[in-house]
């Protein structure tokens, strides 16, 4: 009976430390939205935003990090091909957190939100409470479910119905995709890779709330943000300067040199095969190879993932999946399928297709692959002529 009794006052005791252990804010607490400007490398490219308290009382400066994420090869790629990666919330000390940023050259901005000792002690237990290890992994989406989202999501949550995101700071609502490409360079093979990837969903106009997976959209939305009739940021002011750098590049390196190099090469050599009535067989099974494989990836990104944003992706229609069987077919130097030449004028008209989509935005394409179409439809319609002539020989 002793024991019974030592246990459930020890139990208790664990239980009144644990109550005991949740801290409330002093009058002098302060909490602010922190927005870093871009770095780098890819995943920086769109910026940061993070949540900063601090509490000179209780010895308190800490960022609250919701763009925290395991880099573990390989499975931080399969997790990311397959649209299951989880980010989480970790929490670090400012002068630590600032550091890093003032070594990659990025600003920062910050946000001091107008709050009584009431709401800075809920949202500052909100958070607290999403950083329990149980509650600190969400599903990251890049347009719906990121650092900035959260910014916008907890304080609707923590602060309840008073706070009001308003509309009519924004000049212009801009599609998912513009709003991608104001932080890119067309000229880029990150660029050339995201409209190959993304579908005609991100090609949509984005509502005022949705430009908010955005970081600078975030800051914005905040100056135009009221809680219980007044603007909840009081006062915005930089933290972190950077020093601009000229984005100079390397043309050499850039997707429009190699594609136009591409171009240059396939053309010339279409027209040395015309002129003398033959044909390059392994340049033919590299392009149906290529253009199929990455069809394949399409496919795979539209019907095989959670990525929301990879559906309806009408890039399948001019790097056609069907075209990776064909490169192992095209590669023989005879017993040609009669079918063939039908075949190549199917893509020739998925070609023109994919030109009516463009010109009417059905969805927008990559500028760089222009030079691609009129590289393939050369082909296309040059092994259209070669078949038809050797196959009807026969």
């Amino acid at each position: 009976m002793s024991r019974r009794i030592l246990f459930i006052a020890f139990f208790l005791g664990l239980m009144f430390h644990g109550t005991a252990q949740v801290r409330e804010l002093s009058p002098e607490s302060q909490i602010s939205v922190l927005t870093c400007g871009s770095g780098s490398d890819l995943y920086t490219t769109f910026g940061h935003s993070a949540f900063r308290i601090q509490d000179p009382a209780q010895g308190i400066d800490w960022v609250y990090n919701y763009g925290t994420f395991n880099f573990d090869p390989p499975m931080f790629y399969v997790e990311f091909a397959m649209g299951k990666l989880f980010y989480s919330l970790s929490k670090q000390n400012m002068p630590n957190f600032l550091y890093a940023y003032e070594m990659e050259n990025r600003w920062v901005k910050e946000q001091l939100l107008q709050l009584s000792p009431a709401e800075r002690n809920k949202l500052f237990q909100f958070l607290e409470n999403n950083y329990r290890p149980e509650n600190r992994d969400y599903k990251y989406d890049f347009f719906f479910n990121n650092c900035a989202t959260k910014i916008g999501d907890v304080l609707q949550e923590a602060l309840g119905e008073n706070l009001h995101f308003n509309e009519g700071h924004l000049e212009k609502n801009y599609t998912f995709r513009q709003l991608i490409h104001q932080n890119l360079i067309t000229n880029s093979w990150s660029s050339f890779g995201i409209d190959l990837a993304l579908g005609a969903v991100i090609d949509r106009t984005a509502t005022v709330k949705e430009h908010m997976f955005l970081p600078i959209y975030v800051m914005e939305q905040l100056g135009n943000t009221t809680l219980s009739e007044h603007d909840v940021v009081i006062r915005e002011r930089s933290i972190l300067t950077s020093v601009k750098k000229e984005n100079k590049g390397y043309f050499l390196a850039s997707p429009l040199f190699w594609i136009l190099a591409m171009l240059l090469f396939v053309l010339t050599i279409t027209y040395i095969d015309y002129k003398n009535n033959t044909r390059s067989r392994i340049l033919d099974s590299v392009l149906f190879f290529v253009t199929g494989l990455a069809g394949v990836l399409l496919i795979f990104l539209w019907f095989f993932t959670d990525h929301t944003a990879t559906a309806i992706n009408f890039n399948i229609l001019w790097v056609f999946p069907l075209n990776l069987i064909i490169g192992f077919i095209i590669l023989r130097k005879k017993n040609t399928p009669s079918w063939l030449p039908k075949y190549l004028l199917i893509l020739l008209g998925l070609l023109g297709a994919t030109i009516v989509l463009a010109i009417f935005s059905v969805q927008v394409f990559s500028p760089l692959a222009i030079p691609l179409w009129i590289m393939l439809g050369a082909r296309y319609l040059f092994l259209w002529k070669y078949f038809q002539q050797h196959i009807s020989f026969k």
